[in-house]
């Protein structure tokens, strides 16, 4: 295990440490890592620690001995307690707080095993159907542009066309991330899924929006809540509302696809980021390679599954990435081609990446390069290209067109 020591020289007071990642042990690191993590300037250093002793905890009412000095995750690993893989609770998904899918019966209140400290004669049940799931939810706000897979014809500029939310917690470590004020959050009141429906359907009202939207971080980290959530908005907003999930795809599989859909989310943005591993890595953070590789694939297997099985239901679309720092043009067009082997009218919507959060070293790619991009992804025979760029998105039809 490891814990953290704050390198001095890199802080710089910005307040993440506690306005937004706040640590539940303060003076004595249990090695739950979340602060490392969500620090935009590096300054948390990690470094090898061991257990200290141990201590007996009830484990649905069997006294267990677990180490000591560590989160409850930890403890319960140790003493050979198996989380689930990341979208069926309760699983060690965003490993930071956020995502609240790893919360188990602390005490008698659902809390999160992966940031709650263990301590002698803690009582864990580990029964998650016993309690309303929940998640840290911000906003929400009316968007006028929208996600992924907002219908381009939809936008206008003048009219907002989705009230959206966004949820905490993040499988990847993205340096660049544009939204890490949300992914790292573990501060923040949890709602149930109930509570955020309703927030974003009076959102909808007060703006007379076409669509309801979910972002992150990683809505679908959270399985459970995130269905419970959908089919509470779709009782709330009506059949002719779009009910929109933006995600990264890397826990979307077919059967939880197959759930959402028969929840009531009708409009999907799911994004690769880009085809090759390497270039995934370079990405999203991840060291594993072989994590990465599971991820890509696995998010490419859901545009294929929506696209093959929903296509009359579900209107799809794919997002990339483009940085020249960290995905070349031949990579752009690597992932056109993919998503054109898949379906060309596919709506895809590049992002420019930005210099944020751990990469402000970027330079943000020029108009003129995004709609190269534009153009590279368009020569692999797709139909609906929009790209972000500094001036606005471009786009087909009537959305903005910019000269470079």
């Amino acid at each position: 295990m490891h814990r953290v020591r704050v390198d001095a020289s890199k802080c710089r007071r910005c307040g993440v440490c506690t306005l937004v990642s706040a640590c539940r042990s303060p003076g004595r690191c249990t090695g739950c890592l979340a602060c490392y993590w969500a620090c935009p300037h590096c300054a948390r250093v990690l470094e090898p620690a061991e257990p200290e002793g141990e201590v007996t905890v009830l484990l649905d009412g069997a006294p267990v001995r677990v180490p000591g000095g560590v989160t409850v995750a930890a403890a319960l690993r140790a003493a050979g307690f198996r989380f689930n893989e990341p979208g069926r609770e309760p699983s060690l998904a965003c490993g930071t707080g956020g995502c609240w899918s790893c919360a188990l019966l602390i005490d008698g209140e659902p809390e999160r095993a992966c940031i709650t400290p263990v301590r002698e004669g803690m009582r864990i049940g580990t029964d998650v159907g016993s309690f309303e799931p929940r998640r840290i939810i911000h906003g929400p706000e009316p968007h006028l542009v929208g996600g992924k897979a907002t219908p381009w014809w939809e936008v206008d500029y003048r009219r907002y066309v989705e009230a959206a939310v966004w949820a905490a917690g993040c499988n990847l470590r993205c340096p660049q991330c544009q939204n890490y004020l949300v992914t790292y959050d573990n501060v923040s009141p949890a709602l149930t899924p109930g509570e955020a429906a309703r927030l974003l359907a009076a959102c909808h009202r007060l703006y007379g929006t076409g669509g309801v939207a979910i972002s992150g971080g990683e809505p679908t980290l959270s399985r459970r809540w995130l269905v419970g959530f959908f089919r509470e908005l779709s009782r709330l907003t009506g059949p002719k509302v779009r009910r929109h999930l933006d995600s990264n795809g890397t826990v979307l599989t077919p059967d939880y696809v197959d759930e959402l859909v028969e929840a009531g989310c009708n409009n999907i943005g799911i994004e690769p980021k880009c085809a090759s591993v390497e270039a995934y890595m370079r990405v999203t953070g991840l060291s594993d390679r072989e994590l990465a590789r599971k991820y890509l694939e696995n998010a490419w297997r859901a545009v294929e599954y929506v696209y093959d099985r929903y296509r009359e239901r579900v209107y799809l679309g794919v997002g990339l990435v483009y940085n020249p720092a960290l995905v070349t043009l031949e990579e752009v067009a690597e992932a056109g081609r993919r998503v054109a082997e898949i379906g060309e009218e596919i709506q895809v919507t590049v992002l420019d990446y930005f210099p944020a959060f751990r990469r402000r070293e970027l330079r943000r790619p020029t108009v003129g390069e995004m709609l190269r991009v534009k153009e590279v992804l368009e020569a692999q025979g797709l139909r609906t290209v929009i790209v972000q760029t500094s001036r606005g998105h471009v786009g087909p039809g009537d959305r903005r067109r910019l000269r470079p």
